[in-house]
């Protein structure tokens, strides 16, 4: 599949560090309760670390107690693809970001209905959170 962000594999390695490659590049996932993001709760945007594609709004987490940065919903349905995975002798949804094709976790629909159902259960080492404070830092 063509992504509007593509590298090499040798481009993605220099890219990523040696975890988040193993995440994003090869379906990893992290360990539960070890990600940055899990009980995070910093308000603005959840970017994709392959790509800097804003994927997720704080305004969307919530605690899941799943042991993984946990989101109602993405900003936008389009930057997220879906694909079915029966690798660990089940049935899930893994989802990507759809500007780069990183893995980025799995769509469970066992979130609290006030919230709309689904869970997009997301590896912390995927994303990178830009807050009002770390993009005028950036800009400077």
């Amino acid at each position: 599949m063509a992504y509007k962000v593509e590298r090499t594999e040798a481009e993605w390695r220099q890219h990523l560090e040696p975890a988040a490659y193993r995440t994003l590049r090869e379906f990893g996932t992290e360990n539960p309760w070890s990600g940055k993001y899990v009980e995070n709760d910093d308000p603005g945007i959840y970017q994709c670390r392959g790509c800097d594609t804003a994927l997720f709004g704080s305004q969307n987490k919530f605690n899941a107690e799943c042991g993984w940065a946990a989101f109602s919903a993405p900003l936008d349905e389009a930057l997220i693809e879906q694909y079915e995975d029966r690798s660990q002798g089940m049935l899930r949804t893994e989802i990507r970001c759809a500007v780069c094709g990183s893995h980025l976790g799995y769509l469970f629909q066992d979130a609290p209905e006030e919230l709309g159902g689904w869970r997009y259960c997301v590896n912390s080492i995927g994303l990178m959170l830009c807050t009002s404070e770390t993009a005028s830092s950036t800009a400077s």
